[in-house]
């Protein structure tokens, strides 16, 4: 999804989402971001498998039988 980045207000980023409507998101999350750019945001598929994977690891070692 691509956001378009509308204004900074205080701590917060505001965004436009694809079909015109806005949304507050934490500036630390748009750390190189200006007004006006376009900020792609993506799921990473491999990196939410590895951390599924480490809780599942860790939820077996805290409950072993």
């Amino acid at each position: 999804m691509i956001v378009i980045v509308d204004r900074f207000v205080g701590e917060m980023a505001v965004v436009e989402l694809p079909d015109g409507s806005t949304v507050d998101m934490p500036r630390v999350l748009l750390p190189e971001a200006a007004q006006g750019d376009a900020v792609s945001i993506t799921v990473d598929g491999d990196e939410t498998a590895r951390r599924k994977q480490r809780a599942e690891n860790l939820m077996k070692d805290l409950f072993v039988d």
